[in-house]
């Protein structure tokens, strides 16, 4: 006999299911948009040179050309993604992910022996700013118990311009339940994405353990204080106007100040 509880729970995994094919649907759709685009413009890059051609990155239109999506989803901001950064972490060494918002300060230990990839990708990021000033869009209370951070639109589809492959995805355990899902502890921080391979700069911060299908890069945990920080945020609920009860923009805006990724 399925309680209520369980199956309220499993709406909600049902829903973000959903959401995840949709933005992959959009995702794949706007790139086959943009290569069409991309063709139009190859006659004005040759005779005009390759200023837009240089990239993302360049004062302010760091937080332009980007796009990620929400509780995972990317979004190419340009016809062509621009290459992932190159490797430039230690891949044997431990990193701290510290991220300081108005609610307050968040610390976040990385492994890159686990996550190599999804560590250099931030630190690239918050070694330029691009997390600075931005907010976190999204909170969901009831189901899964996930903020989520890291997008410079704060509307769910920003992003760095490149895409990161899924790592440490069996690092929570084997599946727990026949619906294939496994827990992500309190403490968490993971990847957002919009299907396999697809994590930009969107992550989540698992404030109370949240069963999700073992899809999405966990990369980090939180330690207590940030912890404290982000069950604050959860507590206070999502704001009034937002599309359910449990899923939306916090009641508590947001935003991180300063983030930097520092070798522990």
């Amino acid at each position: 006999m399925v309680s209520s509880e369980q199956r309220r729970k499993q709406l909600a995994r049902e829903k973000f299911a959903r959401q995840q094919q949709r933005r992959e649907s959009a995702r794949r759709k706007s790139k086959q948009r943009n290569a069409i685009i991309a063709s139009t413009l190859v006659v004005v890059l040759a005779a005009g040179g390759g200023a837009w051609a240089a990239g993302a990155f360049k004062g302010d239109d760091k937080k332009k050309d980007t796009s990620a999506g929400s509780t995972p989803s990317e979004t190419p901001s340009a016809p062509e993604e621009s290459p992932a950064p190159k490797m430039a972490v230690d891949k044997k060494a431990k990193y701290t992910f510290d991220v300081k918002t108005n609610e307050g300060a968040i610390s976040i230990a990385m492994d890159a022996a686990k996550t190599p990839q999804t560590v250099n990708s931030f630190k690239h990021l918050a070694d330029k700013g691009f997390f600075d000033g931005t907010k976190c869009h999204r909170l969901t209370t009831q189901g899964i118990y996930v903020l989520q951070c890291g997008d410079p639109e704060g509307t769910g589809a920003g992003g760095p311009g490149y895409s990161i492959p899924d790592e440490n995805l069996d690092g929570l355990g084997k599946p727990e339940a026949k619906d294939g899902s496994v827990t992500y502890p309190a403490g968490t921080v993971a990847m957002a994405n919009a299907g396999p391979n697809t994590g930009g700069s969107q992550f989540f911060l698992v404030y109370k353990d949240s069963k999700l299908p073992p899809a999405y890069t966990p990369f980090g945990t939180m330690d207590d204080a940030g912890l404290k920080a982000v069950e604050a945020v959860g507590k206070a609920g999502v704001a009034d106007g937002s599309q359910s009860p449990g899923d939306g923009a916090p009641k508590k805006a947001v935003t991180i100040e300063k983030a930097t990724v520092k070798k522990s």
